[in-house]
C-alpha cells in the first residue's frame, strides 16, 4: 500500500511525543536542559555525517571534485534568499501558533512562556523529522513501490527522538506529525506519478544540503544562535537542479 509508511511515521511522532509528555513531569529541569542539549548533539552529528555527501562519487564526477561545495554553497544562498523573501520560517512559526490555539486550553494559549514553548517544540521537530534525507528517500521509494523500509526505520529513530523532544518542549513536538505527513506524502504521490527522477549524483546534493540545514537545527536546539533554518528550506529543492544543471553544462551529467 503506497503511503503506508508516512502513516506509520506520523503515528510513531505522535505515539513517541504522548510518551514523552507522560514522563516529562517526573524530570527535574536540570535533567530537561540536559536532554535538550543531548538532541542538539545528536541533530549535529546527524548533520555532520549527511555531510559526507560531499565525497560521493557520482556527485564528484557529475560537478567536478572543486564544485560539490560550491552547490551546497550556492543552493543555501539561493534558497535562504527565496526562503526569507516568503517568510518561511515566520509562516511556520504562526502555524505552530495557531495549532497551539486550537488544541490546547485557553489559560496555556493566554501564556507567553508556553505559547512560545508549543511554538519551538513544533518548528524545530518539524525541521528535524522533514529535512533528514530519509524523509525524501524514503517517501521515493515508497511511491516508487519499492517498500517502505527506509521509512519504517525513519519512524523509529522519530518515534524515540519525539520521545525526549516533547519531555522539554511540549505538544508541540505531536503536531509536527502534520508537516511530515503532509511534506512525505506529497513526495510520496509525486513518486508514484513520475517515478524515481533523482540521478544519485542529485540525491548526493540533496543530502549533503540537508546536513548543513540539521547542523543548523542543533545548533538552534542548544540556543547557541536561533538561524532561521525555516527559511533556507527551499536550498534542499535548489541543490538538485543546481547538480543537474551543472552536469549538463560540463557534460557530466
Amino acid at each position: 500500500m503506497i503511503g503506508l509508511g508516512t502513516v506509520i511515521n506520523v503515528v510513531a511522532i505522535v505515539v513517541g511525543a504522548a510518551t514523552g509528555r507522560l514522563i516529562s513531569h517526573r524530570l527535574p529541569e536540570r535533567t530537561n536542559r540536559l536532554v535538550t542539549d543531548v538532541l542538539g548533539l545528536v541533530v549535529l552529528v546527524l548533520g555532520g555525517l549527511n555531510l559526507a555527501s560531499l565525497a560521493d562519487p557520482d556527485y564528484v564526477a557529475t560537478v567536478t571534485p572543486g564544485g560539490t561545495l560550491l552547490v551546497v554553497l550556492g543552493a543555501l544562498l539561493i534558497g535562504g534568499i527565496t526562503g526569507s523573501a516568503l517568510r518561511i520560517e515566520d509562516r511556520l512559526e504562526q502555524f505552530g501558533g495557531w495549532l497551539q490555539s486550537r488544541f490546547t486550553r485557553a489559560d496555556a494559549v493566554a501564556h507567553a512562556d508556553k505559547r512560545a514553548l508549543f511554538i519551538t517544540g513544533f518548528v524545530n521537530a518539524s525541521l528535524v523529522f522533514c529535512v533528514g534525507p530519509l524523509a525524501i528517500l524514503g517517501a521515493s521509494s515508497d511511491g516508487t513501490g519499492q517498500g517502505i523500509d527506509q521509512l519504517a526505520l525513519k519512524s523509529v529513530l522519530d518515534g524515540f527522538a519525539s520521545v525526549a523532544f516533547a519531555a522539554t518542549l511540549g505538544w508541540g513536538v505531536a503536531l509536527s506529525a502534520l508537516p511530515v505527513g503532509i511534506w512525505q506524502g506529497l513526495l510520496t504521490l509525486l513518486a508514484a506519478t513520475l517515478g524515481a527522477v533523482l540521478s544519485n549524483a542529485a540525491i548526493a546534493a540533496l543530502t549533503a544540503t540537508g546536513g548543513a540545514l540539521l547542523l543548523g537545527v542543533g545548533i538552534r536546539i542548544m540556543n547557541i544562535r536561533a538561524i532561521a533554518v525555516g527559511d533556507l528550506l527551499p536550498a534542499l529543492v535548489v541543490a538538485p537542479i543546481l547538480t543537474i544543471a551543472v552536469g549538463r553544462l560540463l557534460g557530466t551529467a
